[in-house]
């Protein structure tokens, strides 16, 4: 079975949890990008013919809610906070060391071998220990942007051990 049929049936499977009602859209999308982790074209397609909506009504909700993503996100996830807090503490030069490692231009935030995804986030709720960043999941505080690059220099060692 291909990877696209793969899909569609994941989909359409999700949907049918739902009961393929309009009004749990948002539920429906949720589970997709879990799934996925993010919504693709297809996917939008399927949930909007499944439902009976137009592609740009399921496009405009899934672009409406900053949690929803339309960019295939890479297998581990940095945050970046960019609160008050973690902004007077320097997050910024963070922010921007990663991106270069990441070799990151214009809007993109997945690396090209598809490894990490660069979000920023506007707080992480751990003002204290600031600047915070998280690695998928695990918050790391009073970070530099040598720690940082550190800390994805252990991750692609892991991921290298692996392979």
């Amino acid at each position: 079975m291909t990877k696209e049929k793969k899909e569609e049936r994941s989909v359409k499977q999700i949907i049918a949890r739902y009961g393929g009602q309009e009004s749990n859209l948002i539920a429906i999308l949720q589970d997709v990008q879990n799934e996925f982790k993010y919504l693709s074209e297809d996917a939008l397609t399927i949930i909007a013919e499944e439902l009976g909506l137009s592609t740009a009504k399921v496009y405009s909700v899934a672009t409406f809610y900053e949690n929803f993503s339309l960019e295939a996100k890479g297998k581990h996830i940095i945050r970046i906070c960019t609160g008050t807090a973690c902004h007077v503490r320097k997050s910024q030069p963070i922010y921007d060391a990663l991106r270069r490692d990441l070799g990151l231009t214009g809007k993109k935030r997945t690396s090209p071998d598809g490894l990490f995804t660069l979000e920023t986030v506007a707080c992480l709720g751990a003002c204290g220990l600031a600047p915070v960043m998280t690695l998928d999941g695990e918050v790391h505080a009073k970070m530099t942007p040598d720690e940082a690059l550190a800390l994805l220099a252990d991750v692609r060692a892991k991921e290298a051990e692996t392979v």
